[in-house]
């Protein structure tokens, strides 16, 4: 498959912050995800990907060019601020039209493109419209229409979905795949939430102070986290540093002090391990399992999550988070100080060294 997007050993240095060893490759018609924190150096990335930003060192190849040096006009990249950017003055019409009428095209062929993405993105009845006039999601189909009408290779959108209400959010996400899909260009999108992650991208980039932390397909992130701080910031729920050491082949016993797991592979010295709340089963009554972890705890609290209940269990000194489902909590009748039994496999158990 061919690269779209390469970023070589970037470096940016500020005073108060500095982007740091940023290396990666998007590929065409790939949905990439950059996902971290505030502060940590998304927003900067992206504006070195666009060329508003210079990075002191390191490349920037888009289809296989080198672009360090040329303008933004010059690289044929699509770019939505997260604030969308839109030009209060000038109409909806005129907004989008503004990347053509910079490069010069022909107004007869301005007027059909921009009739052509305003239809396929459903906004031609806003085109006389001002942008003091419309929605979140109004504003947000504008702005993508003008980074689109340019007929980019490279989309990018900087937390598309931070300035919407959450029950647009759901919507709008499935909006931003389909348009995707629709025009087959590759997405550069950032964002602090994992859950978007999870859901449109193809490949995920966990970004921290500056630092590409681990890059991956979401349920490599999500299952298979390298660092303990993206099992930290994609809510692992449950992350315990420990000493490990092999008791047979393929299992090792991690020992936290007060409780002990055993585990898949077969590791030695200090480590962490981390396993979600969805992979504890919970019980009233020890249950006949192939899992290789048992334990007792007592249900310190619990928090209504909608369709789930998150509980919080109290094991010999650690809290340990579980799920259930709502109908599971009340047809078990579980409460506070209750002793249950928790039950995690062995090959649901992730060892970070």
């Amino acid at each position: 498959m061919k690269i779209c997007l390469e970023l070589v050993n970037i470096w940016k240095d500020f005073k108060e912050f500095k982007l740091e060893k940023i290396s990666l490759k998007a590929y065409e018609k790939e949905y990439f995800v950059v996902l971290g924190p505030s502060g940590a150096g998304k927003t900067l990335l992206l504006q070195i990907i666009a060329g508003i930003l210079d990075p002191d060192k390191g490349k920037v190849y888009i289809d296989g060019v080198d672009m360090t040096q040329e303008p933004p006009e010059k690289r044929n990249v699509g770019y939505v601020p997260q604030n969308y950017a839109l030009f209060p003055h000038l109409s909806v019409y005129d907004n989008i039209a503004f990347g053509l009428k910079i490069r010069k095209l022909p107004e007869d062929k301005i007027k059909l493109k921009v009739k052509n993405i305003a239809e396929k993105l459903e906004i031609a009845h806003l085109l006389k419209r001002s942008p003091r006039t419309l929605s979140g999601g109004e504003a947000q189909r504008v702005a993508l229409a003008r980074a689109l009408v340019i007929e980019p290779k490279l989309l990018l959108l900087d937390e598309p979905l931070a300035a919407v209400d959450p029950v647009l959010r759901w919507e709008l996400r499935g909006y931003l795949k389909k348009i995707q899909s629709e025009f087959e260009t590759t997405v550069i999108h950032v964002t602090h939430d994992f859950t978007e992650a999870l859901s449109l991208a193809n490949k995920v980039a966990v970004l921290n102070k500056g630092v590409i932390e681990q890059i991956g397909t979401p349920q490599e992130i999500f299952y298979k986290p390298k660092s303990e701080f993206v099992a930290w910031f994609t809510r692992a729920g449950n992350i315990f540093k420990g000493e490990a050491k092999p008791i047979e082949e393929g299992l090792s016993i991690v020992d936290l002090g007060p409780v002990h797991f055993t585990v898949c592979g077969a590791y030695e010295g200090k480590v962490a391990v981390m396993f979600r709340p969805e992979h504890v089963v919970i019980s009233k009554q020890p249950l006949t399992s192939s899992a290789k972890n048992e334990l007792i705890g007592i249900i310190d609290d619990y928090v209504d999550e909608g369709p789930l209940v998150l509980l919080k269990i109290g094991v010999n000194g650690l809290s340990i988070k579980a799920y259930v489902t709502k109908s599971s909590f009340y047809n078990l009748g579980l409460k506070r100080q209750e002793k249950v039994y928790l039950y995690v496999k062995a090959s649901q158990i992730h060892v970070i060294k």
